[in-house]
């Protein structure tokens, strides 16, 4: 009996092709689809920049070329709640948060993971461009445990989004596109006859659809939570006001509406105080800050000091860092903070965002930052305009 696999297919050729490989290899495939919005709310069936309908049905006629089942999960609620009620609490905290995180997390290796196990699938895959690896492959003696390599095109690697996979996600999760480059995808997806061969990718924030977060944070949540306030130099000069807090983010420039001699970046974001913090360029260069809610794919540290690359954006490339574990209060417990300091400074080390662990092209674990620690020698500005 062939082995029962499900795809979740986007209607994009990396996720369409993913599914054409498995089915080309053999694999009992079922194409998934998850619909993440209320369509009939909005004014135009292709709200966002991916799982709209346009690209649901982009989905169906893959898998009807292919020649594999295909369905349609409505996840609206479950979206709402993990995804974008998370996006919005957090921007609410004076965070910048990674929305495309917790939805592999919890919507593709949760929910739908769980759905493939009650119709007797083994795994489900994806389209993102990363590698699955266990110890055992290695010889090591954690045999038992997975570890996720970067893709082997270095420029779509995708390992950065999937650090918070637990060990029964890594294990039941399949990753097709890893060992390809983009371009070799896209000649796949021309050989197989895929329509989406040529298709465009998604680049904004997927339920956003002019990829403005402000007016869609602003039209929902209450009016009283979106509070103007002071924008301040380092030294609190008072230089003008800020619109919401959550309507900025570390390093930006645009929209500030100040006027000053040199260009003024967010630097801040002082919620306890309802003020905008901002500085120049400089300033945002920062080497130390903490790491919480750590998840390792190694065996977390006990103590003292490690070396890794760390990565805290998504196009950030990976710096080298010293990575110090955080003593936890009880004995036996997993350490799941972590202090990291680069070698070099590196600019805008943003509160919400993930910080990713990497030895070469091993991802060793990832957490939240939480906060900055250093101060930049040149954090305070001149006061002439």
């Amino acid at each position: 009996m062939k082995e029962r696999i499900v795809i979740a297919m986007s209607g994009g050729v990396d996720s369409s092709t993913a599914a054409a490989l498995l089915k080309d290899a053999g694999y009992d495939v079922i194409g998934i689809s998850m619909q993440i919005w209320d369509y009939s709310a909005e004014n135009s069936e292709r709200f966002g920049t991916c799982c709209s309908l346009d690209d649901i049905n982009d989905a169906r006629r893959v898998a009807e070329k292919i020649g594999i089942p295909f369905y349609v999960l409505k996840l609206e609620d479950e979206f709402k709640k993990n995804v974008v009620d998370y996006f919005i609490s957090e921007y609410l905290r004076g965070r910048t948060p990674n929305p495309c995180i917790p939805c592999n997390q919890r919507l593709k290796f949760d929910i739908l993971l769980n759905y493939a196990a009650k119709i007797g699938a083994s795994k489900v895959a994806t389209g993102h461009y990363a590698r699955i690896h266990s110890h055992a492959e290695r010889g090591n003696e954690n045999g038992n445990r997975y570890f996720i390599q970067r893709g082997v095109d270095i420029n779509k690697d995708q390992s950065y989004f999937l650090f918070n996979l637990t060990q029964e996600q890594l294990k039941k999760a399949l990753f097709p596109l890893g060992d390809y480059t983009k371009s070799e995808i896209r000649k796949m997806a021309k050989s197989f006859g895929l329509k989406v061969a040529e298709k465009e990718e998604s680049q904004e924030i997927c339920f956003i659809p002019d990829n403005n977060y402000a007016d869609f944070i602003a039209g929902r949540v209450d009016a009283e939570k979106i509070i103007e306030g002071e924008i301040v130099t380092t030294d609190g000069a008072v230089v003008g006001r800020h619109k919401g807090l959550p309507f900025y983010t570390i390093g930006q420039r645009k929209g500030l509406g100040i006027s000053w001699s040199r260009p003024l970046y967010v630097s801040e974001i002082d919620v306890e105080n309802n003020r905008l913090i901002v500085n120049e360029g400089e300033a945002l260069m920062r080497r130390e800050f903490i790491v919480e809610n750590v998840n390792w794919s190694i065996d977390a540290p006990t103590d003292g000091t490690f070396r890794a690359s760390t990565q805290i954006r998504y196009r950030h490339p990976a710096s080298e860092s010293e990575i110090t574990s955080i003593p936890t209060q009880s004995m036996g417990t997993r350490n799941n903070s972590v202090r990291v300091i680069f070698d070099e400074p590196q600019r805008a080390i943003t509160p919400g965002q993930a910080a990713v662990f990497y030895d070469g092209d091993t991802l060793i674990g990832g957490g939240w930052i939480r906060e900055t620690l250093n101060t930049n020698p040149k954090s305070q500005i001149s006061n002439s305009k």
